[in-house]
Protein backbone atom coordinates (compact mmCIF):
# COMPACT_ATOMS: atom_id res chain seq x y z
CA UNK A 1 0.00 0.00 0.00
CA UNK A 2 1.52 3.20 -1.28
CA UNK A 3 0.19 6.44 0.92
CA UNK A 4 -3.62 4.79 1.44
CA UNK A 5 -3.47 3.58 -2.50
CA UNK A 6 -3.81 -0.38 -3.00
CA UNK A 7 -1.34 -0.56 -6.44
CA UNK A 8 0.26 -3.58 -7.95
CA UNK A 9 3.99 -3.59 -7.13
CA UNK A 10 6.09 -3.11 -10.62
CA UNK A 11 9.74 -4.02 -11.06
CA UNK A 12 10.22 -2.08 -14.47
CA UNK A 13 13.12 -3.80 -16.71
CA UNK A 14 15.62 -1.38 -18.02
CA UNK A 15 15.99 -2.44 -21.22
CA UNK A 16 12.48 -2.89 -21.96
CA UNK A 17 11.49 0.92 -22.48
CA UNK A 18 8.25 1.92 -21.22
CA UNK A 19 4.92 2.03 -23.34
CA UNK A 20 3.83 5.93 -23.80
CA UNK A 21 0.34 3.66 -22.83
CA UNK A 22 -1.23 0.43 -21.98
CA UNK A 23 -4.84 -0.19 -22.06
CA UNK A 24 -4.79 -3.19 -20.12
CA UNK A 25 -3.17 -1.55 -17.12
CA UNK A 26 -4.37 -2.37 -13.88
CA UNK A 27 -1.30 -1.77 -11.63
CA UNK A 28 -3.64 0.41 -9.11
CA UNK A 29 -6.34 -1.75 -7.27
CA UNK A 30 -8.09 0.88 -6.64
CA UNK A 31 -8.67 2.26 -9.59
CA UNK A 32 -9.25 -0.91 -11.48
CA UNK A 33 -11.81 -1.69 -9.12
CA UNK A 34 -13.39 1.63 -9.81
CA UNK A 35 -13.52 1.61 -13.03
CA UNK A 36 -14.99 -1.76 -13.09
CA UNK A 37 -18.18 -0.38 -10.87
CA UNK A 38 -18.77 2.34 -13.31
CA UNK A 39 -18.51 0.57 -16.54
CA UNK A 40 -21.61 -1.80 -14.29
CA UNK A 41 -23.45 1.83 -14.27
CA UNK A 42 -22.46 3.03 -17.60
CA UNK A 43 -21.86 0.00 -19.57
CA UNK A 44 -20.91 1.89 -22.92
CA UNK A 45 -18.35 3.79 -21.22
CA UNK A 46 -14.67 3.01 -22.27
CA UNK A 47 -13.95 2.51 -18.67
CA UNK A 48 -10.34 2.07 -19.67
CA UNK A 49 -7.11 4.03 -19.50
CA UNK A 50 -7.77 6.89 -21.49
CA UNK A 51 -4.46 7.37 -23.93
CA UNK A 52 -2.90 10.22 -24.84
CA UNK A 53 -4.12 12.13 -27.97
CA UNK A 54 -2.36 13.88 -30.64
CA UNK A 55 0.85 14.96 -32.95
CA UNK A 56 3.15 12.27 -31.72
CA UNK A 57 5.94 14.53 -32.74
CA UNK A 58 3.96 17.62 -31.08
CA UNK A 59 6.57 20.00 -29.62
CA UNK A 60 3.91 20.81 -27.24
CA UNK A 61 2.46 18.27 -24.49
CA UNK A 62 -0.37 19.41 -22.55
CA UNK A 63 -0.60 17.40 -19.13
CA UNK A 64 -4.18 17.33 -17.16
CA UNK A 65 -4.92 15.95 -14.23
CA UNK A 66 -7.36 12.55 -14.96
CA UNK A 67 -10.05 11.09 -16.92
CA UNK A 68 -13.40 12.61 -16.02
CA UNK A 69 -16.29 10.01 -15.33
CA UNK A 70 -18.74 11.53 -18.09
CA UNK A 71 -15.54 12.76 -20.16
CA UNK A 72 -12.45 11.19 -21.39
CA UNK A 73 -13.48 8.14 -19.22
CA UNK A 74 -16.53 7.16 -21.78
CA UNK A 75 -14.85 8.85 -24.55
CA UNK A 76 -11.43 7.83 -24.70
CA UNK A 77 -10.12 11.12 -25.05
CA UNK A 78 -8.40 13.63 -23.17
CA UNK A 79 -11.09 16.56 -22.35
CA UNK A 80 -13.01 15.15 -24.49
CA UNK A 81 -17.57 15.07 -24.12
CA UNK A 82 -16.73 17.28 -20.67
CA UNK A 83 -16.92 20.96 -19.45
CA UNK A 84 -12.88 21.17 -19.66
CA UNK A 85 -12.62 20.03 -22.90
CA UNK A 86 -14.95 23.67 -24.16
CA UNK A 87 -12.28 26.25 -23.24
CA UNK A 88 -8.93 24.00 -23.85
CA UNK A 89 -10.42 22.73 -27.24
CA UNK A 90 -11.57 26.58 -28.38
CA UNK A 91 -7.84 28.07 -27.28
CA UNK A 92 -5.87 25.32 -28.99
CA UNK A 93 -8.11 26.41 -32.47
CA UNK A 94 -7.64 29.51 -32.21
CA UNK A 95 -4.41 29.08 -31.66
CA UNK A 96 -3.88 26.84 -34.53
CA UNK A 97 -2.87 23.57 -32.46
CA UNK A 98 -6.65 22.06 -33.15
CA UNK A 99 -8.57 21.39 -36.39
CA UNK A 100 -11.70 22.29 -34.48
CA UNK A 101 -12.98 24.30 -31.70
CA UNK A 102 -15.11 21.04 -30.42
CA UNK A 103 -14.20 17.92 -29.07
CA UNK A 104 -17.52 16.24 -28.39
CA UNK A 105 -16.66 12.18 -29.06
CA UNK A 106 -13.50 10.21 -30.68
CA UNK A 107 -15.11 9.75 -33.37
CA UNK A 108 -15.32 13.54 -34.50
CA UNK A 109 -12.92 14.66 -37.15
CA UNK A 110 -10.78 16.87 -34.67
CA UNK A 111 -6.95 16.76 -35.08
CA UNK A 112 -4.12 18.60 -33.48
CA UNK A 113 -0.97 19.50 -35.28
CA UNK A 114 2.18 20.33 -32.88
CA UNK A 115 0.28 19.48 -29.89
CA UNK A 116 -0.68 16.30 -27.70
CA UNK A 117 -2.53 15.56 -24.49
CA UNK A 118 -2.07 13.48 -21.70
CA UNK A 119 -3.30 12.79 -18.53
CA UNK A 120 -0.69 12.72 -15.28
CA UNK A 121 -3.14 9.78 -14.39
CA UNK A 122 -4.44 7.72 -16.88
CA UNK A 123 -7.19 5.82 -15.18
CA UNK A 124 -10.90 7.31 -13.37
CA UNK A 125 -10.19 8.42 -10.01
CA UNK A 126 -13.23 8.37 -7.38
CA UNK A 127 -14.32 12.06 -6.80
CA UNK A 128 -11.37 13.21 -9.64
CA UNK A 129 -8.95 12.68 -6.97
CA UNK A 130 -5.97 10.22 -7.40
CA UNK A 131 -3.64 9.47 -4.57
CA UNK A 132 -0.25 10.24 -4.60
CA UNK A 133 0.81 6.98 -4.50
CA UNK A 134 -1.62 6.64 -8.01
CA UNK A 135 0.38 9.35 -9.36
CA UNK A 136 3.70 7.97 -8.57
CA UNK A 137 2.75 4.45 -10.16
CA UNK A 138 1.04 6.01 -13.14
CA UNK A 139 4.26 8.29 -13.70
CA UNK A 140 6.40 5.86 -15.99
CA UNK A 141 3.75 6.27 -18.76
CA UNK A 142 3.57 10.47 -18.75
CA UNK A 143 7.92 9.94 -18.27
CA UNK A 144 7.18 7.59 -21.27
CA UNK A 145 4.99 10.47 -23.03
CA UNK A 146 7.37 13.43 -21.75
CA UNK A 147 10.09 11.82 -23.50
CA UNK A 148 9.06 12.25 -27.18
CA UNK A 149 9.09 15.95 -26.96
CA UNK A 150 12.38 17.31 -29.13
CA UNK A 151 14.77 19.81 -27.48
CA UNK A 152 13.29 23.08 -26.96
CA UNK A 153 9.73 21.71 -26.44
CA UNK A 154 7.12 23.04 -23.83
CA UNK A 155 4.76 21.37 -21.46
CA UNK A 156 1.53 23.09 -20.28
CA UNK A 157 0.51 21.87 -16.41
CA UNK A 158 -3.12 22.23 -15.98
CA UNK A 159 -3.13 22.29 -12.44
CA UNK A 160 -1.05 21.55 -9.48
CA UNK A 161 -0.88 17.77 -9.63
CA UNK A 162 0.00 18.10 -13.45
CA UNK A 163 3.21 20.21 -12.22
CA UNK A 164 4.10 17.98 -9.91
CA UNK A 165 3.67 14.84 -11.88
CA UNK A 166 5.45 16.37 -14.73
CA UNK A 167 8.54 17.42 -12.50
CA UNK A 168 8.31 13.97 -10.80
CA UNK A 169 8.53 12.37 -14.64
CA UNK A 170 11.68 14.66 -15.46
CA UNK A 171 13.25 14.00 -12.37
CA UNK A 172 12.95 18.15 -11.41
CA UNK A 173 13.20 19.29 -8.12
CA UNK A 174 9.82 20.35 -6.89
CA UNK A 175 11.21 22.74 -4.73
CA UNK A 176 13.67 24.52 -7.52
CA UNK A 177 9.82 25.02 -9.49
CA UNK A 178 6.87 25.94 -7.01
CA UNK A 179 3.55 25.84 -9.31
CA UNK A 180 2.15 29.20 -9.89
CA UNK A 181 -0.60 30.15 -12.39
CA UNK A 182 1.66 32.20 -15.70
CA UNK A 183 4.72 30.45 -14.13
CA UNK A 184 7.18 29.26 -16.81
CA UNK A 185 10.17 26.74 -16.18
CA UNK A 186 12.96 26.40 -17.32
CA UNK A 187 14.23 22.66 -17.81
CA UNK A 188 16.42 20.18 -19.08
CA UNK A 189 17.08 20.35 -23.27
CA UNK A 190 15.70 23.69 -23.40
CA UNK A 191 12.09 22.24 -22.11
CA UNK A 192 10.10 25.21 -20.74
CA UNK A 193 7.20 23.88 -18.20
CA UNK A 194 4.20 26.62 -18.26
CA UNK A 195 1.69 26.22 -15.65
CA UNK A 196 -2.02 27.10 -15.54
CA UNK A 197 -4.98 26.81 -13.67
CA UNK A 198 -7.10 23.58 -14.72
CA UNK A 199 -10.02 24.26 -17.34
CA UNK A 200 -12.01 22.89 -14.47
CA UNK A 201 -16.19 23.70 -14.53
CA UNK A 202 -15.49 25.32 -11.04
CA UNK A 203 -12.68 27.39 -11.93
CA UNK A 204 -14.08 28.96 -14.77
CA UNK A 205 -17.48 29.20 -13.68
CA UNK A 206 -15.62 31.30 -10.71
CA UNK A 207 -13.24 33.20 -12.34
CA UNK A 208 -10.29 32.16 -11.30
CA UNK A 209 -9.62 30.84 -14.79
CA UNK A 210 -10.31 33.60 -17.28
CA UNK A 211 -10.13 32.91 -21.09
CA UNK A 212 -7.67 36.09 -21.10
CA UNK A 213 -5.78 34.68 -18.30
CA UNK A 214 -5.20 30.90 -20.53
CA UNK A 215 -4.87 32.59 -23.27
CA UNK A 216 -1.87 35.03 -22.16
CA UNK A 217 -0.04 31.62 -20.85
CA UNK A 218 -0.78 30.09 -24.83
CA UNK A 219 0.66 33.58 -25.92
CA UNK A 220 4.06 32.33 -23.68
CA UNK A 221 3.97 29.27 -24.82
CA UNK A 222 4.20 30.35 -28.97
CA UNK A 223 7.13 32.72 -28.17
CA UNK A 224 8.96 30.06 -26.25
CA UNK A 225 8.38 27.32 -29.66
CA UNK A 226 8.46 30.54 -31.93
CA UNK A 227 5.09 30.30 -33.66
CA UNK A 228 3.10 32.65 -34.99
CA UNK A 229 -0.31 32.90 -34.00
CA UNK A 230 -1.62 34.45 -37.18
CA UNK A 231 0.18 31.77 -39.73
CA UNK A 232 -0.26 28.52 -37.30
Amino acid sequence: MANGTYCQPIVPDAAIPTPIYDASCRRCLRLARFLDEVRTAYPRYRCLPVPPFGDPAARLLIVGLAPGMHGANATGRPFTGDFAGILLYETLHAYGYASSPLSRTAEDPLTLADCRITNSVKCLPPENKPTPGEVRMCNDYLAADVATLPPGGAVLALGRIAHDATLIALRARRSDHPFAHGARHELRDGVALFDSYHCSRYNTNTGRLTPAMFRAVFDAIGAHLDRDRSTA
